[in-house]
Order: C-alpha cells, then structure tokens, then sequence
C-alpha cells in the first residue's frame, strides 16, 4: 500500500485511548469490551481506497467506511465546496415554507438521476432518518384517504433498515429487537429470499416463488386492507449480501399491485451505483413506490439521506395531506446538500456506475470465483461491487462450525484485519463493498487477502 502523506495532525495515541474509554460510546459496540482492549480502534488518516489508524497500521478499506465511500477518500473539491458553502450559508432550516438553493439544486438532481415518476425529495441526515421517513409518509398518505387503518407494514426477517426505534422494528435482526421490546406493533416479517441458508434446493424460480407467496400469504391473513406497503433492500446488505433469485422482485411487485399495497425499496446501501445501476431496482427490474436513500449520496463526506416519492403520493399529500408534520433540524442542511450535489457530479464525470457494472463489478465476480472449491468456502456471490463468501464446515453443504451460525464470520474478519483489509463479518460470511474507484489490482489484494485469513483460520475453525 502506499505510505501515507505528512499527518495533518499529530495525536497521543495514548491519551486518545483514554479519553475513549472514559468518555466515547462508539456504534454497535460492546463497551465493556472496548474498555477490556483499552479503547477502540482509531482511524486518523484516508486516502482513496486506504485508511490508516493512530499507530501508523494500513487497511484497504473493502467496506467503503460503512458501505458509503463510493468515490473515495481525499477529494479535495468535496472539501472545497463543503467550505464555500459554509462560507456564504453554513445553516438554515427547511421549516415553515422555506428552502435554501443548495437543497432545492440537489433535489433536482437527484429527481433528474431517479427519473420515471419518483420525482419528489424530503432529505434527513441518515437512512435510518429516511426510513423514518417514509415510514411516517406511508402512514399519512393512507390516513388523509380515509383508510387510516391500513398501516401494518410487511418487511423481511434479516433485513436491515437502520436502527431508530421504526428503523429497527422494520427491520427483521433478534438482536436489535432484543434492545428496546422491538418490534413495535404494526409491522411483519416474512421469509428473506436467501437461498442458500432457507432455500429447498428448489430453483430460483420456485424459490422466488415460495418466498413472494409467504408475502401474499400475510397480506391476506393481515387482510389486504390493513396493509401499508411492503418494505425491502433489493439486496440486503448488512444482512449478509442477500442477492435475491431471478424473478422475485417481478413478483413481489406483481403481489403489490394486485392488494393495492405500497412498495418501498429501501436503497441505503444500493442507491447511488453500487449495483452497477444507478438504483437496485433498475438492477432488478421494479417499480417502487417510495425509495430511502444515504450514504453513497454523499459518499460520506457529509451527513445526508433522501426519501425520494412518487408523484402519485405527493399529488394525495399536496391535495388531501394537509401540513406534513414531520422533519429534522437538518433537513435539507445547505453544506451536506452541495458536498452531496458535487458527489453526485464526480460519479457521472468519472463514469463510475457504468465502470462497475463492465469492468469492477464483472472483475469481482470472476475473483471471487478463485475462492469456489476451498474447504471452507459454500459459496460465493456478489453484484456489482458488493459481494460475501459463506464459510462452512463442510464443502457442498450449509453447515456451520460448532453447529451454529455466527463463530466462523467474525474469525475470519478479524484475520482479514490483521492482514491489513477491512471487511464485514456477518454471521458466517465475510462481505465486502469496495469504493466504486477501486482498481482490479485492489480487487486482487480483498480476495487474495481473504483466502490467506481463510487459510489462517483454518485450524481454530476445525477445532470447534
């Protein structure tokens, strides 16, 4: 890796530690764990693909920050204009009929990059605010028809859409429930379309099937006219890559055009190209109603999300809604709005989306097809520029180490660390969502890295 420029800053790492321990709460951590290691791991420097922490240690970055960095580290101009912007209007709010240019600028943008009827844009400042969102929206949209019962949404076990109390509860993971008495009432979860882990060893057409059924099933058990919409990540992603089968989306929209239910694609992770389109679902050939979207809008540079709705329920709001009471401090913040507005830009100059859709994105998966036939490797599988091997106990099977999920994946991440590339270790998969500027030879050094961390991990995993 290249060696990193001058530090802008010089930092004790001692005393950082220190302070972390005694006053930080990092995310989705254990803090009696991170005071058991005597603080977190501190990141203080980042270029392109690359980061490096307070002790002078390279990482390439193979999860783009948090599935977010698309167009990389260091860009200068994002810096530039996030300090231009600040300079001529740092702040104002979005309430009481007022916008700023920057916002409104944006929201054409991204109408003009959504096109077809998803042409209106409420911005927040993360997915799981977008969620929020839209979870409020639908509800509305409803309720000023008359038809304020119909409000159960259906979602998807093992899917992932932020962690806010309606975030968590839409989402379909135990342990978030666990933290909080989650779900709250109003919301169901149906089968994920995850085939190697629930599948039969049924084609993908009869498993698209049986999972777009248990979604009719509970529609009409819930009774079709108490449902809201169904809510999905075309592929889920913290869930573990969770690639649907062909057809299922085709079908799933077919379902929720038939029971006059709402379809929301919750975009998170795959908007803004990560799919090798621009969106999942012009990936996977659907419609929604309602997107949610974030990270690679702004490619993290700045705190930014968007629920971007069709015209057809901005026309009910405009004409039965009433004052949408709903929004956030930050909404449409004039800052995130034009370092997200450039980081858009650089992705059309650069070509990005059409780069990981024939080069990157094909280049993935032929690598990870290097990894098929190792021993502790089921399968692999990826789309565009997310991807994940599932470790097992034994080749040609989904069995786990020690008999239950969730002991190999993070084995293998932290060795995967160790070697010097950051990846996510879910359950028992290793995934990873490279920034959309990686280069095939950086393609090369994930998967070659991840087969070492396989290797090493291979005695520990056989003694479970």
């Amino acid at each position: 890796m290249t060696p990193p420029a001058t530090a802008l800053r010089n930092y004790d790492a001692v005393e950082l530690r220190r302070l972390d321990v005694a006053h930080h709460l990092p995310a989705q951590a254990d803090y009696g764990e991170i005071r058991d290691l005597g603080g977190s791991r501190i990141i203080t420097r980042a270029e392109g693909c690359q980061f490096w922490d307070i002790d002078g240690k390279a990482y390439f970055d193979g999860m783009a920050g948090l599935w977010c960095v698309g167009v990389g580290y260091g860009r200068k101009e994002l810096a530039d204009v996030a300090h231009e912007q600040m300079l001529e209007l740092p702040y104002y709010n979005s309430f009481f009929k007022t916008a700023t240019a920057p916002a409104v600028r944006l929201a054409a943008k991204i109408a003009g990059i959504a096109g077809g009827e998803l042409q209106h844009v409420f911005f927040n400042s993360s997915g799981s605010e977008a969620v929020d969102t839209m979870f409020r929206m639908v509800r509305h949209y409803w309720a000023v028809q008359g038809q304020p019962y119909k409000n159960v949404f259906i979602c998807r076990r093992n899917g992932y859409h932020g962690s806010t109390v309606a975030g968590a509860s839409l989402g379909g993971m135990s342990a978030m429930h666990a933290i909080g008495s989650l779900p709250i009432p109003g919301i169901e979860h149906v089968i994920q379309p995850y085939a190697f882990n629930e599948g039969f060893g049924e084609d993908e057409e009869a498993f698209a099937t049986r999972c777009a059924q248990e979604i009719e099933d509970r529609i009409l058990q819930v009774g079709a006219h108490n449902v809201a919409a169904f809510v999905g990540e075309p592929i889920q992603g913290a869930g573990g890559v969770i690639i649907p089968p062909k057809g299922y989306w085709q079908k799933v929209e077919a379902i929720c055009r038939k029971y006059d239910v709402l379809l929301v694609a919750d975009e998170v992770i795959c908007g803004f190209g990560r799919t090798g389109q621009w969106f999942g679902h012009n990936t996977y050939g659907f419609t929604p109603d309602i997107i949610t979207t974030a990270k690679q809008l702004s490619s993290g540079y700045a705190p930014i999300s968007a629920t971007i709705a069709s015209r057809a329920i901005v026309e009910v709001l405009r004409e039965k809604g009433g004052d949408f009471v709903h929004g956030y401090t930050y909404s449409g913040h004039p800052m995130c709005c034009a370092v997200a507005e450039r980081n858009l830009e650089i992705i059309e100059r650069e070509d990005l989306v059409t780069r990981t859709r024939e080069v990157t994105g094909p280049y993935l998966a032929k690598a990870l097809q290097r990894l098929v036939g190792h021993e502790l490797v089921g399968e692999v599988r990826s789309q565009g520029l997310l991807g994940a091997v599932e470790i097992v106990s034994e080749p040609g099977t989904n069995h786990r180490f020690g008999g239950k999920e969730g002991k190999a994946g993070p084995m293998v991440r932290d060795a995967c660390i160790s070697n010097g590339l950051m990846v996510r270790g879910i359950r028992d998969s290793v995934v990873m969502c490279p920034p959309l500027i990686v280069s095939t030879s950086e393609i090369d050094f994930m998967i070659d890295t991840i087969e070492k961390s396989l290797n090493q991990c291979l005695p520990a995993l056989r003694a479970l």
